[in-house]
């Protein structure tokens, strides 16, 4: 591949993310429509035609690892494994 050719598909890459970015941020800002609409409407579920609507509280447990690794330094480093992974960047 030429460096011409490189250049045009960074070129290309760099187009697309933006238009996932856009997209991404038009399908916040609808889906933060879609909830204030619930919450004036002051529901947890909404049936909207065909579409049934959810916008739910979860509570979840999480394993708190900084403090484990403050207090049981060596147990956290015995279960501690590492692993390699590749990283894909570009920088203009």
């Amino acid at each position: 591949m030429s460096k011409n050719e490189m250049v045009a598909k960074i070129e290309a890459l760099n187009e697309w993310e933006q238009m996932i970015a856009d997209a991404q941020a038009e399908a916040e800002a609808l889906r933060d429509e879609i909830k204030a609409e619930m919450l004036e409407r002051e529901t947890e579920e909404m049936v909207a035609g065909q579409y049934i609507v959810r916008w739910t509280s979860v509570l979840t447990n999480r394993f708190d690892s900084t403090s484990f690794k403050k207090v049981y330094g060596d147990l956290y480093k015995a279960f501690t494994k590492q692993s390699a992974s590749r990283r894909f960047t570009i920088t203009a």
